[in-house]
This record gives structure tokens, sequence and C-alpha cells, in this order.
């Protein structure tokens, strides 16, 4: 068995695979992190591998106090992934995008991909059919969006998500959620418009917290998988035993 683990900017998500089969997932925050480690361990003792992918503040260290239960394994830029990195910054690179791009194309190979990730900042990464990462776009996400709307102006109150009633917001807040739930979806359909004037064909698979949501608003045709980069974190574990 397998426990792949995302440590994120706001949380941590985890997920227990035997061979390509998600047996279980897990969210909590850094705060409770050991403690929830010791439960995965726990209900599930045939785990032999922890897979970490890490883009928040979380420790080496504090993985490697479950060494004596499983062999732990780092995913970084310097590792082996199944495309050419051909970003101008290859070190710069999230650990996470690479992770995003390994999965596309693992699940989806000979074709051109873009990976549309939804979280505290929202990626976009396009890897081509030859298995080539061209790179993609950062952008804030929902609560950045909500955040800077309250930090940087007077009066503007700090919300939270939600969905908005009506295209035209009738108050304050539903003026807010209009403006930052329809910004995320005209940005997204925006941003795939403009790829397809130079790939007149590519696969589109939507992660995140929030894809199902975004799903069913977006105009374009998607592959909407919440745990996509857990499934990828998976995928990319069972690529190195193969190819190592």
């Amino acid at each position: 068995m397998v426990l792949t683990v995302d440590v994120g900017n706001t949380r941590i998500k985890g997920a227990v695979f035997e061979k390509d089969t998600l047996l279980e997932q897990f969210v909590f925050d850094r705060e409770n992190f050991k403690k929830n480690i010791e439960k995965i361990f726990s209900a599930y003792p045939k785990i032999s591998d922890l897979v970490v992918a890490s883009v928040g503040k979380l420790e080496k260290e504090d993985f490697l106090a479950f060494e004596k239960r499983a062999k732990i394994g780092f995913i970084t830029n310097s590792g082996l992934f199944p495309f050419q990195n051909n970003y101008a910054t290859p070190m710069t690179l999230g650990i996470d995008r690479m992770v995003l791009a390994a999965g596309a194309v693992l699940a989806y190979p000979g074709q051109n991909r873009l990976v549309i990730d939804i979280g505290t900042c929202i990626t976009y990464d396009f890897i081509n059919a030859e298995d080539q990462y061209l790179g993609g776009a950062i952008a804030p996400g929902f609560r950045l969006r909500y955040e800077a709307l309250h930090n940087f102006t007077a009066k503007l109150p700090l919300l939270t998500f939600g969905d908005p009633t009506h295209f035209i917001g009738n108050s304050t807040e539903q003026s807010i959620h209009s403006g930052v739930v329809n910004g995320v979806i005209f940005e997204i359909d925006g941003f795939i418009d403009q790829y397809k004037k130079e790939y007149s064909k590519f696969t589109i698979i939507l992660t995140g917290g929030d894809a199902d949501f975004l799903a069913k608003r977006l105009k374009n045709t998607i592959f909407a998988n919440s745990n996509f980069l857990l499934e990828s974190l998976n995928n990319l574990f069972q690529y190195k035993i193969h190819n190592d």
C-alpha cells in the first residue's frame, strides 16, 4: 500500500492506494498533522511507502518521524518525471505543478493536455503530445480574491466563498460574490479559448477542491477530478518503480 500526501498552502491532503485503487482519502490541518498520519498508519498497517509532495511550510523532519513505519519518498524538481521540462526556470517550477503534469502525461498519453488546478492559486499547466512541459499561468484563487478585496479597500467586507444568486449583484455582498466567482469562470474559459487558437485539440483536466462546482459552469468540455493530484502522486510513484 502507498500513502500519498500533498502539503498545500492551506491544507494537507492524503490518500491510501492499493496499486491503482484509491481506498480512502483524508484532509486535515497542519496543527494535527502527526496525529492524523498516525491514525492512517494504524488504520492501514500494510502501508509500505509514504510519498510526499509539498508546497507548504511543513518540514521534512516532520515526515521522517514515520521512517520506521514506511519508506519515505519526497518529490523534488530533480527527480524522475515522464516529460521533458521546457520551463525557462525549471528549478522554480512548483512540485504540485510538476506532479499534475506527470499525472496528465501518464493518464492521457499521446495528447495535448491542459491541467487547471483550483486552490489557493489557480495554476494552468500545458504539456503537449510530445510530452514536453511548456509552462502555463498562475492566478489568485477564490480565497485570495476575497481577501484582496477586503484587505486593499476601506469598507468592503471579508466574505467566504458563496455562489452568486444572479449575475447582477443587487447588494455589496452579492456584487463581491459575482465578481469573484464569475471572474474565475470567465478567466478559465478565456484561457481555454486562447489555447484553442494555437492547439486545435487538447484534453482539459480540472482539479482542486472546487473542481466539481466549476465544471458545471464552464462552457468548455473538461474532465473534473478533485483527487487528480493525489492520484498523480501514486501514478508517478508507480512510474518511478518501473523506470528507476
